[in-house]
Protein backbone atom coordinates (compact mmCIF):
# COMPACT_ATOMS: atom_id res chain seq x y z
CA UNK A 1 0.00 0.00 0.00
CA UNK A 2 1.34 3.68 -0.28
CA UNK A 3 1.91 6.01 2.17
CA UNK A 4 3.44 9.47 2.09
CA UNK A 5 6.76 8.96 3.41
CA UNK A 6 7.24 7.05 0.01
CA UNK A 7 5.94 9.92 -1.69
CA UNK A 8 8.36 12.30 -3.18
CA UNK A 9 6.02 14.58 -5.03
CA UNK A 10 2.69 15.37 -3.36
CA UNK A 11 -0.58 16.77 -4.84
CA UNK A 12 -3.19 17.40 -1.90
CA UNK A 13 -6.87 18.35 -2.90
CA UNK A 14 -9.04 20.63 -0.23
CA UNK A 15 -12.54 20.63 -0.70
CA UNK A 16 -14.69 23.94 0.50
CA UNK A 17 -16.50 21.98 2.87
CA UNK A 18 -13.11 21.22 4.67
CA UNK A 19 -11.82 25.24 4.34
CA UNK A 20 -15.08 26.78 5.24
CA UNK A 21 -18.03 26.80 8.03
CA UNK A 22 -21.01 25.54 6.31
CA UNK A 23 -23.42 27.66 8.69
CA UNK A 24 -21.57 30.83 9.37
CA UNK A 25 -19.30 31.06 5.88
CA UNK A 26 -16.28 32.17 7.52
CA UNK A 27 -12.67 30.47 7.22
CA UNK A 28 -11.98 27.33 9.28
CA UNK A 29 -8.56 28.84 10.47
CA UNK A 30 -7.94 26.51 12.94
CA UNK A 31 -7.88 23.60 10.80
CA UNK A 32 -6.12 25.47 8.05
CA UNK A 33 -3.13 25.94 10.62
CA UNK A 34 -2.84 22.23 11.21
CA UNK A 35 -2.95 21.46 7.53
CA UNK A 36 0.05 24.01 6.98
CA UNK A 37 1.83 22.04 10.18
CA UNK A 38 1.36 19.02 7.80
CA UNK A 39 2.59 20.78 4.53
CA UNK A 40 5.76 21.94 6.66
CA UNK A 41 6.37 18.57 8.29
CA UNK A 42 6.37 17.01 4.65
CA UNK A 43 8.62 20.10 2.96
CA UNK A 44 10.96 18.66 6.32
CA UNK A 45 11.35 15.31 4.72
CA UNK A 46 11.99 16.78 1.46
CA UNK A 47 9.26 16.60 -0.48
CA UNK A 48 7.42 18.71 -3.01
CA UNK A 49 3.58 19.96 -2.26
CA UNK A 50 1.21 20.86 -4.56
CA UNK A 51 -1.79 22.41 -2.89
CA UNK A 52 -4.81 22.21 -4.83
CA UNK A 53 -7.50 24.36 -3.22
CA UNK A 54 -11.26 25.07 -3.24
CA UNK A 55 -13.05 27.48 -1.10
CA UNK A 56 -12.90 31.12 -3.04
CA UNK A 57 -16.69 31.22 -4.18
CA UNK A 58 -17.55 30.02 -0.56
CA UNK A 59 -15.60 33.02 1.29
CA UNK A 60 -16.77 35.44 -1.41
CA UNK A 61 -20.11 34.50 -0.83
CA UNK A 62 -20.32 35.75 2.29
CA UNK A 63 -18.26 39.04 2.09
CA UNK A 64 -20.57 40.12 -0.92
CA UNK A 65 -23.79 38.73 1.02
CA UNK A 66 -24.59 36.65 -2.00
CA UNK A 67 -27.78 33.69 -0.29
CA UNK A 68 -26.06 29.95 0.04
CA UNK A 69 -28.38 28.65 -3.08
CA UNK A 70 -26.90 28.13 -6.84
CA UNK A 71 -25.53 31.54 -8.01
CA UNK A 72 -25.86 32.64 -11.29
CA UNK A 73 -22.53 32.35 -13.65
CA UNK A 74 -21.66 36.22 -12.87
CA UNK A 75 -22.57 36.00 -9.11
CA UNK A 76 -20.04 32.85 -8.81
CA UNK A 77 -17.47 35.08 -10.53
CA UNK A 78 -18.21 37.80 -8.40
CA UNK A 79 -17.70 35.96 -5.40
CA UNK A 80 -14.90 34.01 -7.05
CA UNK A 81 -12.87 37.46 -7.60
CA UNK A 82 -13.19 38.90 -3.63
CA UNK A 83 -12.75 35.08 -2.66
CA UNK A 84 -9.65 34.42 -4.39
CA UNK A 85 -8.03 36.89 -2.36
CA UNK A 86 -8.87 35.91 0.99
CA UNK A 87 -7.96 32.39 -0.19
CA UNK A 88 -4.42 33.22 -0.99
CA UNK A 89 -4.30 35.14 2.17
CA UNK A 90 -4.98 32.97 4.24
CA UNK A 91 -2.53 30.04 3.12
CA UNK A 92 -0.04 32.69 2.99
CA UNK A 93 -0.62 33.75 6.54
CA UNK A 94 -0.96 29.96 7.60
CA UNK A 95 2.47 28.91 5.86
CA UNK A 96 4.65 31.85 6.51
CA UNK A 97 5.09 31.02 10.58
CA UNK A 98 7.13 28.03 8.69
CA UNK A 99 9.31 30.22 6.22
CA UNK A 100 7.52 28.42 3.34
CA UNK A 101 6.65 30.98 0.12
CA UNK A 102 2.88 30.68 -1.03
CA UNK A 103 2.05 31.04 -5.11
CA UNK A 104 -1.37 31.35 -6.39
CA UNK A 105 -1.91 29.71 -9.88
CA UNK A 106 -5.57 29.85 -11.48
CA UNK A 107 -5.88 27.63 -14.18
CA UNK A 108 -9.10 26.70 -16.28
CA UNK A 109 -9.74 23.11 -18.25
CA UNK A 110 -8.23 25.30 -21.29
CA UNK A 111 -5.47 25.54 -19.79
CA UNK A 112 -4.77 21.98 -20.15
CA UNK A 113 -6.05 20.80 -23.29
CA UNK A 114 -4.16 23.69 -25.28
CA UNK A 115 -0.64 22.38 -25.47
CA UNK A 116 1.38 25.75 -25.19
CA UNK A 117 -0.79 27.07 -22.54
CA UNK A 118 -0.29 23.37 -20.99
CA UNK A 119 3.62 23.42 -21.14
CA UNK A 120 3.39 27.00 -19.82
CA UNK A 121 1.41 25.63 -17.00
CA UNK A 122 3.88 22.95 -16.31
CA UNK A 123 7.13 25.12 -16.66
CA UNK A 124 5.52 27.75 -13.92
CA UNK A 125 5.06 25.00 -11.52
CA UNK A 126 8.18 22.98 -12.13
CA UNK A 127 10.04 26.60 -11.67
CA UNK A 128 7.84 26.86 -8.19
CA UNK A 129 8.85 23.89 -6.23
CA UNK A 130 12.49 23.97 -7.70
CA UNK A 131 12.58 27.32 -5.80
CA UNK A 132 10.79 25.80 -3.08
CA UNK A 133 7.36 27.29 -3.18
CA UNK A 134 4.36 25.58 -2.37
CA UNK A 135 1.86 26.13 -5.57
CA UNK A 136 -2.15 26.89 -4.28
CA UNK A 137 -3.87 26.12 -7.42
CA UNK A 138 -7.55 26.82 -8.10
CA UNK A 139 -9.72 27.04 -11.33
CA UNK A 140 -9.90 30.38 -12.27
CA UNK A 141 -13.63 30.67 -12.09
CA UNK A 142 -13.21 34.24 -12.37
CA UNK A 143 -13.15 34.02 -16.05
CA UNK A 144 -13.91 30.45 -16.82
CA UNK A 145 -17.28 29.48 -18.45
CA UNK A 146 -19.48 26.46 -18.21
CA UNK A 147 -17.18 25.42 -21.58
CA UNK A 148 -14.09 25.58 -20.17
CA UNK A 149 -14.64 24.96 -16.80
CA UNK A 150 -13.46 21.20 -14.76
CA UNK A 151 -16.54 21.67 -13.07
CA UNK A 152 -14.82 19.99 -9.77
CA UNK A 153 -11.57 20.27 -8.01
CA UNK A 154 -10.82 16.34 -8.02
CA UNK A 155 -10.43 16.10 -11.60
CA UNK A 156 -8.50 19.22 -11.50
CA UNK A 157 -5.97 18.18 -8.69
CA UNK A 158 -5.45 14.82 -11.08
CA UNK A 159 -4.53 16.62 -14.12
CA UNK A 160 -2.12 18.90 -11.88
CA UNK A 161 -0.80 16.08 -10.47
CA UNK A 162 -0.16 14.55 -13.86
CA UNK A 163 1.28 17.80 -14.58
CA UNK A 164 3.96 18.14 -12.43
CA UNK A 165 4.87 14.70 -12.70
CA UNK A 166 3.45 13.82 -9.01
CA UNK A 167 3.70 10.49 -7.28
CA UNK A 168 0.97 10.67 -4.82
CA UNK A 169 -2.35 12.78 -5.08
CA UNK A 170 -4.54 13.15 -1.56
CA UNK A 171 -8.04 13.76 -2.08
CA UNK A 172 -9.12 15.16 1.20
CA UNK A 173 -13.21 14.77 1.23
CA UNK A 174 -15.92 14.77 3.57
CA UNK A 175 -15.81 10.75 2.99
CA UNK A 176 -13.40 8.35 4.78
CA UNK A 177 -12.57 6.41 1.27
CA UNK A 178 -14.06 4.37 -1.54
CA UNK A 179 -16.98 2.59 -0.65
CA UNK A 180 -19.08 -0.20 -2.53
CA UNK A 181 -22.04 2.22 -2.21
CA UNK A 182 -23.02 4.97 -0.72
CA UNK A 183 -22.53 4.39 3.06
CA UNK A 184 -24.91 7.46 3.58
CA UNK A 185 -27.74 5.80 2.44
CA UNK A 186 -26.39 1.91 2.51
CA UNK A 187 -25.43 1.01 6.24
CA UNK A 188 -24.33 -2.74 4.78
CA UNK A 189 -21.75 -0.81 2.26
CA UNK A 190 -17.98 -1.55 3.03
CA UNK A 191 -15.13 0.44 2.26
CA UNK A 192 -12.14 -0.75 0.07
CA UNK A 193 -8.65 -0.29 1.66
CA UNK A 194 -6.89 -0.73 -1.18
CA UNK A 195 -7.77 -0.73 -5.11
CA UNK A 196 -5.52 -2.09 -7.96
CA UNK A 197 -7.17 -1.67 -10.40
CA UNK A 198 -10.63 0.21 -11.91
CA UNK A 199 -13.27 -1.94 -13.09
CA UNK A 200 -16.27 -1.55 -14.89
CA UNK A 201 -17.47 -3.49 -11.03
CA UNK A 202 -15.57 -0.42 -9.20
CA UNK A 203 -17.33 2.36 -11.14
CA UNK A 204 -20.64 1.10 -11.31
CA UNK A 205 -20.49 1.33 -7.17
CA UNK A 206 -19.56 5.28 -7.44
CA UNK A 207 -22.61 7.41 -5.80
CA UNK A 208 -23.32 10.87 -5.22
CA UNK A 209 -21.51 13.32 -3.21
CA UNK A 210 -23.22 14.29 0.37
CA UNK A 211 -21.83 17.48 1.16
CA UNK A 212 -23.89 20.44 0.74
CA UNK A 213 -20.76 22.83 -0.45
CA UNK A 214 -18.83 20.07 -2.55
CA UNK A 215 -19.22 19.82 -6.02
CA UNK A 216 -17.58 16.50 -6.27
CA UNK A 217 -19.49 13.06 -5.71
CA UNK A 218 -17.65 10.14 -5.88
CA UNK A 219 -17.62 9.36 -9.83
CA UNK A 220 -15.66 12.63 -9.66
CA UNK A 221 -13.07 11.21 -7.50
CA UNK A 222 -13.11 7.89 -9.79
CA UNK A 223 -12.29 9.65 -12.99
CA UNK A 224 -9.75 11.67 -10.83
CA UNK A 225 -7.54 8.29 -9.87
CA UNK A 226 -7.99 6.96 -13.61
CA UNK A 227 -6.76 9.76 -14.62
CA UNK A 228 -3.86 10.21 -11.61
CA UNK A 229 -2.60 6.11 -11.29
CA UNK A 230 -2.69 5.90 -15.30
CA UNK A 231 0.35 8.64 -15.37
CA UNK A 232 1.81 6.99 -12.46
CA UNK A 233 0.16 8.81 -9.79
CA UNK A 234 -0.97 6.54 -6.62
CA UNK A 235 -4.39 8.45 -5.37
CA UNK A 236 -5.93 7.82 -1.93
CA UNK A 237 -9.25 9.35 -0.24
CA UNK A 238 -9.47 10.18 3.26
CA UNK A 239 -11.69 12.54 5.40
CA UNK A 240 -10.11 15.26 6.01
CA UNK A 241 -11.65 17.16 8.20
CA UNK A 242 -9.68 16.06 11.14
CA UNK A 243 -7.05 18.02 12.93
CA UNK A 244 -3.53 17.56 10.69
CA UNK A 245 -5.28 15.32 8.37
CA UNK A 246 -2.33 14.50 6.40
CA UNK A 247 0.02 13.64 9.62
CA UNK A 248 -3.44 11.30 10.34
CA UNK A 249 -3.29 9.74 7.19
CA UNK A 250 0.19 8.84 7.69
CA UNK A 251 -0.34 7.22 11.23
CA UNK A 252 -3.39 4.95 9.76
CA UNK A 253 -6.76 7.07 9.14
CA UNK A 254 -9.04 5.21 7.28
CA UNK A 255 -9.10 5.86 3.81
CA UNK A 256 -8.70 3.93 0.37
CA UNK A 257 -5.24 3.82 -2.15
CA UNK A 258 -5.42 3.79 -5.86
CA UNK A 259 -2.54 1.70 -6.73
CA UNK A 260 -0.18 3.61 -9.23
CA UNK A 261 0.08 2.09 -12.73
CA UNK A 262 4.08 2.55 -12.94
CA UNK A 263 6.37 5.75 -12.09
CA UNK A 264 5.53 8.90 -13.23
CA UNK A 265 8.51 9.58 -15.64
CA UNK A 266 7.88 6.70 -17.11
CA UNK A 267 4.16 6.62 -17.41
CA UNK A 268 4.46 10.08 -18.86
CA UNK A 269 7.71 9.30 -21.54
CA UNK A 270 5.29 6.55 -22.73
CA UNK A 271 3.08 8.89 -23.60
CA UNK A 272 5.38 10.82 -25.22
CA UNK A 273 6.72 7.94 -27.02
CA UNK A 274 3.14 7.03 -28.55
CA UNK A 275 2.05 10.71 -29.87
CA UNK A 276 2.43 11.42 -34.17
CA UNK A 277 5.55 13.67 -34.96
CA UNK A 278 4.76 17.03 -36.59
CA UNK A 279 8.53 17.36 -37.31
CA UNK A 280 11.95 16.47 -37.49
CA UNK A 281 15.56 17.85 -35.93
CA UNK A 282 18.72 15.78 -36.57
CA UNK A 283 21.45 16.16 -34.37
CA UNK A 284 25.10 16.34 -34.23
CA UNK A 285 27.59 13.28 -32.63
CA UNK A 286 27.68 15.75 -29.61
CA UNK A 287 24.10 15.63 -28.69
CA UNK A 288 23.79 12.23 -29.30
CA UNK A 289 26.28 11.51 -26.64
CA UNK A 290 24.19 14.19 -24.30
CA UNK A 291 21.03 12.32 -24.76
CA UNK A 292 22.75 9.25 -24.62
CA UNK A 293 23.96 10.58 -20.69
CA UNK A 294 20.19 12.00 -19.88
CA UNK A 295 20.80 15.72 -21.23
CA UNK A 296 18.13 18.03 -22.84
CA UNK A 297 18.64 18.76 -26.37
CA UNK A 298 20.09 22.34 -26.93
CA UNK A 299 19.81 24.27 -30.04
CA UNK A 300 23.87 23.92 -30.58
CA UNK A 301 23.59 20.47 -31.10
CA UNK A 302 20.61 20.79 -33.69
CA UNK A 303 22.26 20.94 -37.62
CA UNK A 304 18.96 20.73 -39.52
CA UNK A 305 14.97 21.17 -38.54
CA UNK A 306 11.83 19.95 -40.78
CA UNK A 307 8.18 20.45 -40.33
CA UNK A 308 5.86 22.42 -39.83
CA UNK A 309 5.61 22.62 -35.70
CA UNK A 310 4.56 24.83 -32.95
CA UNK A 311 5.40 25.36 -29.40
CA UNK A 312 4.32 21.54 -27.76
CA UNK A 313 4.57 19.60 -30.40
CA UNK A 314 6.18 16.32 -31.05
CA UNK A 315 9.41 15.76 -32.75
CA UNK A 316 11.21 13.14 -34.47
CA UNK A 317 15.15 13.03 -33.09
CA UNK A 318 16.96 11.78 -35.45
CA UNK A 319 20.79 10.80 -35.31
CA UNK A 320 23.65 12.51 -37.80
CA UNK A 321 22.95 8.49 -39.63
CA UNK A 322 19.60 9.65 -40.16
CA UNK A 323 19.06 6.85 -37.54
CA UNK A 324 15.57 7.74 -35.45
CA UNK A 325 17.03 7.98 -31.27
CA UNK A 326 13.51 8.65 -29.88
CA UNK A 327 10.96 12.03 -29.78
CA UNK A 328 10.54 15.05 -27.39
CA UNK A 329 7.80 17.83 -27.42
CA UNK A 330 9.46 20.99 -28.91
CA UNK A 331 9.86 23.84 -26.61
CA UNK A 332 9.77 26.51 -29.66
CA UNK A 333 7.89 26.95 -33.36
CA UNK A 334 9.60 25.85 -36.42
CA UNK A 335 10.60 29.13 -37.46
CA UNK A 336 12.01 29.78 -34.08
CA UNK A 337 13.77 26.17 -34.05
CA UNK A 338 15.41 27.65 -37.78
CA UNK A 339 16.61 30.79 -36.10
CA UNK A 340 18.45 29.22 -33.28
CA UNK A 341 19.63 25.90 -34.52
CA UNK A 342 23.48 25.50 -34.15
CA UNK A 343 23.58 28.23 -31.42
CA UNK A 344 24.77 28.02 -28.21
CA UNK A 345 22.03 29.20 -25.42
CA UNK A 346 23.21 32.43 -24.53
CA UNK A 347 22.62 33.65 -27.96
CA UNK A 348 19.39 32.45 -28.44
CA UNK A 349 17.63 35.92 -27.19
CA UNK A 350 19.92 38.08 -29.61
CA UNK A 351 18.86 36.17 -32.31
CA UNK A 352 14.82 36.06 -31.03
CA UNK A 353 14.65 39.22 -29.76
CA UNK A 354 13.15 37.92 -27.11
CA UNK A 355 14.38 35.76 -24.32
CA UNK A 356 14.23 32.01 -24.71
CA UNK A 357 14.43 28.24 -23.24
CA UNK A 358 17.58 26.98 -22.76
CA UNK A 359 16.79 23.95 -24.27
CA UNK A 360 15.27 22.77 -27.88
CA UNK A 361 13.77 19.63 -26.35
CA UNK A 362 13.71 19.23 -22.32
CA UNK A 363 14.60 15.44 -21.02
CA UNK A 364 11.24 15.59 -19.09
CA UNK A 365 9.91 15.69 -22.46
CA UNK A 366 12.32 13.15 -24.41
CA UNK A 367 11.42 9.47 -24.75
CA UNK A 368 14.61 8.02 -25.76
Amino acid sequence: MASLSDAKRIVVKIGSALLVDRDTGQLRAGWLQTLANDVAWLKSMGKDVILVSSGSIALGRRALGLPQTDLALEQSQAAAAVGQIRLARAYEQALEPYQITTAQVLVTLEDSEDRRRYLNSRATLATLIGLGAVPIVNENDTIATDEIRYGDNDRLAAQVAVTVGADCLILLSDVDGFYSSNPGLDPTATRFEQIDEITPEIEAMAGDGISGLSKGGMITKLLAAKMATAAGCAMAITEGSPLNPLKTLEHGANCTWFIADGDPQVARKRWIATMKTRGVVTVDPGAVLALNSGKSLLPAGVRHVEGDFGRGDPLAILGPDGHKLGQGLSCYTDSEARIIQGHKTGEIEGLLGYPGRAALIHRDDMAL
